[in-house]
């Protein structure tokens, strides 16, 4: 690829000089704002209203080109013909969440309130890392916080901030526990000032065996090493067993290691499965060691009235991560970071002489940056908040509910199925399972490896031709080496009726697969 050197000595073009000095957001363009805004919103509302699938199966090497023919140094002049090209490369074959038959990963359709935040917040750009560049929208972001402490029922100390992600929050999580066990050694000042301790090598920290990968990047990010994961087995839920982690709490004080965070998942990627929280946590106030919980996935149950028993235990956690953009359905990037005490937010507080000198934090200013890993902050606070006050927490637990209860109502469907296999009765949104076709017995009677190996081979077909058609969009996973199938239900717009739509494809193009590979078996065997 080549790059092209711009010519200086060329003046601006006629059609690019009003360009460059009329589009400054401000008061003075706040007609042409209205209108190209305006523009936009209906090119998105005309795509949604005409989109039938939630993808059209493009392939990278379809899209690949488009994209190579694009000049960045060669502006087109005006919103319109931006538009269009914007149409061709992105909005004609973007995934679309809010599609019923989109049933893939732990992305949601988006509520209307965090759409409409996400268009005041981006204009105002205010940045929520100082008090002096966001002035209301810091109080805005506390007032989430302190809510969502209270939820949790983390106490009048509690306090956090919010992130770009769930990977964030268990990093901060992560970090903190690190330097609160460093902060408590004799003769070392701390890790903020003196680095790691001698002994940072026998540092240990322990989560379900099926619990986020965050967890390795985070411990490769603090210098620990994928090494200082060590992982716990699981029940026959895919939730952490107390029984195999108070063995493993054993081990490491016969390893003469030093465990200084025990990660409870509440809501697994996988399988939406909740550790044992009151047990997992009477454990670690047993040994003095921190608990964090992941409730990524499974925070929105605190908005649940019918379900939110089922976070029994979260209040005893240390730290908890939180995704709004999860189950609280709001866009990306929406997410919060939580301490039971926020004296422990001081481990990631630097004072800039510049931005958030001490002396401010000293006549207590709220300067957000004092308790966050990122300095530049976007205002995404807006969005549940707008939520809340448009909405209110109890629609927004329906609509989780709902997709509960739907997960039931599929699983059972499944277990009806001949030709399926169901993994476990659902935790919460998701339902694991794989087409195990009747027509295959013989092949696993007689040869079981082979059997896996085609049934590996037979549901990757199906899981690629049902997104290549755009039937529908669904998700894979591995569980025990092999390949399952994936639900992961998050539309309330989804019903009973879609899923089965879908089960009948795989049904279609399982049977498909397995007809071609008759006369395959027949020369082999």
């Amino acid at each position: 690829m080549t790059t092209k050197v711009l010519d200086e000595s060329k003046p601006l073009s006629s059609a690019f000089a009003p360009l460059a000095t009329n589009q400054l957001f401000s008061a003075r363009h706040s007609e042409a704002y209205w209108q190209q805004a305006t523009r936009c919103i209906d090119l998105v509302r005309r795509k949604v209203a005409q989109v039938d699938r939630p993808f059209t199966g493009a392939r990278p090497e379809e899209l690949r080109g488009l994209f190579q023919a694009v000049d960045l140094d060669a502006p087109l002049g005006s919103l319109e013909p931006a538009l269009q090209e914007l149409s061709r490369l992105y909005l004609d074959d973007a995934v679309y969440f809010h599609h019923p038959r989109y049933v893939a990963h732990l992305n949601c359709p988006v509520v209307l309130p965090g759409i409409l935040a996400e268009a005041i917040l981006s204009p105002i750009n205010s940045s929520l890392d100082t008090w002096d560049q966001s002035a209301g929208g810091t109080f805005v972001e506390q007032s989430l916080i302190d809510w969502t402490a209270a939820r949790i029922g983390l106490g009048q100390d509690a306090d956090g901030v919010f992130t770009s992600g769930g990977t964030q929050s268990n990093l901060m999580a992560l970090m903190i526990a690190r330097d609160h066990y460093g902060a408590s050694l004799e003769g070392h000042g701390g890790n903020k000032h003196e680095g790691l301790s001698a002994d940072f090598r026998r540092l240990r920290i322990l989560g379900s065996e099926v619990s986020h990968f965050s967890l390795q990047k985070s411990a490769a990010i603090l210098g620990l090493g994928y090494q200082a994961v060590m992982p716990v087995a699981c029940d026959d839920h895919y939730r952490m067993s107390p029984e195999s982690l108070k063995t493993r709490l054993e081990e490491c004080v016969a390893m003469n290691l030093i465990p200084i965070a025990v990660v409870a998942t509440a809501g697994t990627t996988d399988f939406g499965s909740i550790d044992p929280l009151e047990e997992v946590a009477a454990l670690c106030r047993e040994h003095g060691i921190w608990l964090h919980v992941d409730a990524a996935y499974g925070g929105g149950l605190l908005c649940s009235r019918r379900y939110r028993h089922r976070l029994a235990g979260i209040e005893h956690a240390d730290s908890v991560t939180i995704d709004y953009h999860k189950t609280f359905f709001q866009p990306v990037s929406c997410s919060a970071f939580l301490v039971r005490r926020r004296s422990d937010l001081r481990h990631v507080t630097y004072h800039a002489d510049y931005l958030n000198p001490r002396c401010q934090a000293e006549a207590g200013t709220p300067d957000q940056v004092n308790k966050s890993l990122q300095t530049t902050k976007r205002f995404d606070a807006l969005k549940p908040w707008l939520t809340l006050r448009i909405m209110g927490a109890d629609a927004l637990g329906e609509m989780f509910e709902r997709v509960i209860d739907l997960a039931s109502e599929v699983h059972d469907e499944l277990v009806r199925h001949p030709d399926f296999e169901v993994l476990l009765d659902p935790p919460m949104s998701t339902v694991v399972f794989r087409y195990r076709p009747a027509s295959l017995q013989e092949v696993e009677r007689h040869e079981p490896e082979r059997h896996e190996t085609e049934l590996d081979e037979l549901n990757t077909h199906v899981r690629s031709t049902l997104s290549r058609n755009g039937e529908a969009v669904i998700a894979a996973t591995r569980v025990g080496g092999r390949l399952y199938l994936k639900f992961t239900l998050l539309n309330p717009d989804t019903s009973l009726k879609d899923l089965v739509a879908i089960i009948e494809r795989i049904s279609h193009h399982g049977q498909a697969w397995c007809d071609a590979q008759t006369p395959t078996r027949a020369v082999a065997s």
